[in-house]
């Protein structure tokens, strides 16, 4: 028995993928326990290192709370200004007048090319030279410039690729039954892009809440995991068990990000099934007639 994509496994290919992975569980069991036996003998397993975090309230409200949520609060400044910045240049990177097309895919291309730190370092040293903003809120400031610049670029190549991705039939189709240019991005385009784009954007939003420790480890920004240093040191050393918990936080953060962003993906999948309705000429002249700007027009945007 065969599959499309590859033959069914023989005998002797079952035996050896099963010693395969018989030998891999042996070899990370070893891993496991070399590392347990280590962090062991260094004491990192003492409860008197983990037991803030699970006896009383000090190390979460004082450290771990302030610091994921400023770590929250940079994310969601970041994502409310760089996705629709990134949706506008992506779109203006497709547009047929080169006035608007050449300054996007600069501006895309500049800012896609500079490491997200660096954007951060001269994002704090322009607020402090030419703004009046105190040096409490400097950081803030300059982490969300540095992640809406850089993810803004990097979601803007995004939406070009999804809306490219789609067939060509689409646009020609829209286009022939007198859609204007901009109803053909609106009403035919974007709807069916942001399903194919879906799974990429979030995992360039999962970037950005991981993007702003940098702040914390550069610009002294009070994040989460900047938190976790200072935790360490007032709590005795406990270096490993700070760490541990700020990771859990970030990985149980990040995904749940991921899984709502894959139930709005099915969601969308499965309200945009196509009823096999066909658009008549009525039809386009209501949906026209709905759009300010008069007569039908076909050219670019």
């Amino acid at each position: 028995m065969s599959s499309v994509l590859y033959d069914a496994q023989g005998p002797r290919a079952k035996r050896r993928n099963a010693v395969f992975t018989v030998v891999f569980l042996l070899a990370l069991a070893a891993l496991l326990w070399w590392v347990f036996s280590t962090l062991n003998d260094k004491g990192q397993l003492e409860w008197a290192l983990w037991k803030p975090f699970f006896t009383g309230t000090e190390a979460w409200t004082t450290y771990i709370w302030p610091g994921l949520q400023n770590t929250l609060k940079a994310a969601v400044l970041a994502v409310i200004i760089a996705l629709p910045l990134g949706a506008v240049l992506g779109i203006a990177r497709l547009s047929d007048h080169a006035w608007v097309r050449v300054p996007a895919g600069i501006v895309v291309e500049f800012f896609r090319a500079i490491p997200v730190l660096v954007l951060m370092i001269f994002g704090l040293a322009l607020f402090a030279e030419y703004t009046n903003v105190s040096s409490d809120d400097r950081p803030l400031y300059a982490v969300v410039t540095g992640l809406v610049l850089y993810n803004a670029s990097v979601l803007a190549e995004i939406v070009r690729a999804g809306i490219l991705s789609l067939p060509k039939g689409q646009s020609e189709a829209a286009m022939a039954i007198g859609l204007r240019k901009n109803q053909l991005m609106r009403l035919v385009l974007l709807p069916q892009a942001v399903t194919a784009m879906l799974p990429a954007i979030v995992s360039q939003l999962v970037v950005i809440v991981k993007d702003t420790a940098l702040g914390g480890a550069v610009l002294t920004f009070p994040e989460l995991l900047a938190s976790a240093n200072t935790m360490s040191g007032y709590y005795g050393a406990n270096v490993i068990a700070s760490f541990t918990v700020v990771a859990v936080l970030f990985i149980a953060l990040n995904f749940a990000l991921t899984s709502f962003a894959s139930w709005l993906e099915a969601r969308l999948r499965r309200s945009k099934r196509s009823t096999g309705a066909v658009l008549g000429v009525e039809d386009v002249d209501d949906i026209n007639a709905a759009e300010v700007g008069g007569p039908h027009k076909t050219d670019g945007v």
